[in-house]
């Protein structure tokens, strides 16, 4: 039966993607979704996008391949960190084509399923949010706005709200799967998964296959970068 598997943030932690890859072991008619991030602040984005290639796995956009891409088309680097620099630095011609071709979110109309890098908000139709949101979302004010836990951090992740309004038979409201908000271990909600686990941070790398609920974890060889959130 084929497979349809979604991977969580990368952040360049190339050997850890070929760990995950070989402990998956893929068959020819599985179908591979990263959700976005799958390069920048870990050790070897150029790695993992030759591994995605190479293992025809579709990616999608993040926030991290959107600001790189965004200083490149500009030519301004005062927004860059240090690790957007050794990153770039390690980019080539080709790696960048690929990049500036990531889709928004993968909709799988077979299984009622959306992969989107950081999510929706909840109370408008999810097909027509900005860039913006999809890319960087992670929890809604009292105002009902799209903001990152940083901005607003007594507020509740979007998957709450959107578990309270979704249901399995409605064509409009599908079931997502999403990183970007890098947690100790997944969080599972009514309608969405977040399988974000902290992999660049000395966490996990996730997949999450869909078609048995199927959790498959590596854990990091080290900590790359360092996050309070994540332990």
């Amino acid at each position: 039966m084929p497979r349809t598997i979604a991977i969580g943030d990368v952040h360049g932690c190339a050997d850890e993607l070929a760990a995950l890859i070989a402990k998956l072991q893929l068959r020819s008619d599985d179908r591979v979704i990263q959700v976005g991030d799958l390069v920048n602040r870990g050790p070897d984005s150029h790695r993992a996008i030759q591994l995605a290639r190479q293992f025809q796995i579709e990616v999608v956009l993040g926030n991290h391949e959107l600001r790189l891409l965004h200083s490149r088309r500009t030519q301004q680097s005062k927004a860059l960190k240090q690790y957007d620099l050794e990153t770039i630095a390690q980019l080539s011609q080709s790696d960048w084509d690929f990049l500036a071709h990531l889709p928004t979110h993968i909709h799988d109309r077979d299984t009622a399923t959306v992969f989107v890098h950081a999510g929706f908000l909840p109370q408008i139709p999810w097909q027509s949010q900005s860039l913006e949101t999809v890319t960087q979302i992670q929890v809604v004010d009292q105002q009902g706005r799209a903001k990152k836990r940083s901005q607003a951090p007594n507020a509740a992740p979007w998957a709450d709200d959107w578990a309270k309004r979704w249901h399995a038979d409605d064509p409009d409201r599908p079931f997502v799967v999403y990183g970007h908000t890098p947690r100790p271990q997944i969080l599972q909600r009514n309608g969405s998964i977040g399988i974000d686990t902290g992999c660049v941070y000395g966490g996990y790398l996730t997949a999450f296959i869909l078609e048995d609920a199927k959790i498959v974890q590596v854990r990091a060889h080290k900590a790359y970068a360092h996050s309070k959130r994540i332990v």
